[in-house]
């Protein structure tokens, strides 16, 4: 078994290299066979060249360079193309995910299909404002009974899944946008009976750089998903 850990990136120079330090250290201690691959999108902030030049002759860290294409959700579908792993954890790269949950995440995808970090079972929750904590987790209701899944934390992006349950789908029509991929990549694998687990996890404060969530245009966008989902619209794009 290998596990590649994928981290999407776009001005993230000011944690990237201590969060890729950290999970080499938690993987090495855990003595699982790792890759860390991470996608950049030629960020102006020079990112890419910091992760060069830190982790030179390091074989087990992959950097990858987008210069004609951006997005979180295709940086995440690039870095699963082109992994060489058998497992996959996706995670946050700006320590908004705790990296030291990666090895309970992966060890739960022996039994389960995908291990899901979520906020909204017991156990997690978020360090940031109360009313944030609030709004997402309203939201997430709605997505949850609209669409009618089992899953509690339909956003929250920090997941673990055995490659293979992709095979036969087209990606690349579940990995386009922003947050909302995770919507529709939870969706598709619950009708597809793929077995997952949610785990608890707590947010923490973000480590350096600027959150690149615009709240009311992500907030349209997640909705549009929703509805388009609801009313079978994307439907056709996910048969195998």
């Amino acid at each position: 078994m290998k596990l590649s850990v994928i981290l999407p990136t776009f001005n993230e120079k000011d944690s990237i290299i201590l969060l890729i330090a950290e999970i080499l250290s938690i993987l090495e201690k855990e003595k699982i066979d790792h890759e860390v691959v991470i996608v950049d999108d030629n960020s102006p902030d020079g990112t890419y060249r910091e992760i060069v030049k830190a982790f030179a002759g390091n074989q087990l860290v992959v950097p990858m360079l987008r210069t004609t294409e951006k997005g979180l959700a295709t940086a995440i579908l690039h870095g699963i193309q082109h992994c060489s792993g058998d497992k996959v954890v996706v995670m946050d790269t700006d320590f908004n995910h705790p990296p030291e949950l990666i090895p309970l995440l992966v060890k739960i995808t022996d039994y389960f299909d995908i291990a899901l970090g979520s906020r909204y079972v017991i156990g997690g929750g978020m360090e940031t404002s109360r009313m944030r904590y609030i709004g997402s987790k309203l939201f997430n209701k709605f997505i949850h009974y609209t669409l009618r899944v089992k899953t509690t934390d339909n956003l929250s992006g920090y997941f673990a899944f055995n490659k293979r349950i992709l095979d036969g789908i087209d990606a690349s029509a579940i990995f386009y946008g922003y947050g909302d991929y995770f919507i529709r990549f939870l969706y598709v694998m619950q009708k597809k009976k793929k077995f997952i687990l949610e785990v608890p996890v707590v947010y923490k404060d973000r480590k350096g750089g600027l959150s690149k969530t615009n709240l009311k245009n992500e907030l349209i966008r997640y909705t549009r998903t929703v509805m388009r989902i609801r009313f079978g619209w994307d439907e056709k794009n996910w048969k195998s």
